[in-house]
């Protein structure tokens, strides 16, 4: 009974020993260590937006290449978790790509780049409507289109298409942790390898356009 008795009491000691960090309780007034169920904590995400039209809507004649060809106005926000949020202390400089989704260039399966422009100070907050060509006074830099086609300065070029079906546009931002170091005669792939690795945010803005019915 004796030998019995050892055993029983020994295997109780040795399952309180596996089980009670288990059960371990935090000491008071501190947090509970992140296990593997932890849910991760949510990212610092980029969101762009405009009064010129809602994302997805038809653009205005106004900023069409068809009408005064005025560049819209955006603003940057930036937000964790649905709450609004400073941009990350890294942030250097903000770039935008603007193209048509549905025209080809050269009979390539590239599409038509409209307007680019990089450099502009991660301080921004968004950009106002009606930017000029060329280099703008806080740096901010006209880079590959259709405006500098020819040696001209880079521009806004407002989308285009004809009478029929929408063309879809989209702008598509990147927030990055570096200035670009490239002339605005650099292409889109230059451009695009330069902010390769340097991409810290990213949103896009998209609208639709057509010339009205003749």
């Amino acid at each position: 009974m004796k030998l019995t008795s050892s055993i029983v009491l020994a295997s109780a000691a040795a399952l309180a020993l596996f089980v009670s960090p288990v059960f371990a309780q935090a000491p008071a007034g501190q947090a509970p260590a992140a296990g593997r169920g932890a849910a991760p904590a949510a990212r610092v995400v980029l969101s762009v937006g405009s009064s010129a039209w809602p994302d997805g809507g038809e653009i205005p004649m106004k900023h069409s290449s068809r009408g005064a060809n005025t560049s819209p106005d955006f603003t940057f926000n930036w937000s964790q978790g649905g709450n609004a949020v400073a941009a990350p202390a890294e942030l250097q400089s903000y770039a935008i790509v603007f193209r048509d989704m549905e025209n080809s260039t050269n009979k390539g399966t590239t599409d038509t780049l409209h307007w680019t422009i990089f450099n502009i100070p991660g301080t921004a907050k968004g950009l106002p409507e009606g930017l000029g060509k060329g280099d703008l006074p806080d740096g901010s830099r006209n880079g590959p289109g259709i405006a500098n086609r020819g040696g001209n300065p880079g521009a806004y070029f407002g989308p285009g298409a004809g009478p029929g079906p929408f063309h879809h546009y989209v702008f598509e931002f990147f927030a990055l942790d570096a200035k670009l170091d490239l002339p605005a005669t650099a292409s889109r792939d230059e451009m695009l390898k330069a902010m390769d690795g340097h991409v810290i945010g990213k949103a896009v803005y998209t609208g639709r356009f057509h010339a009205p019915a003749q």
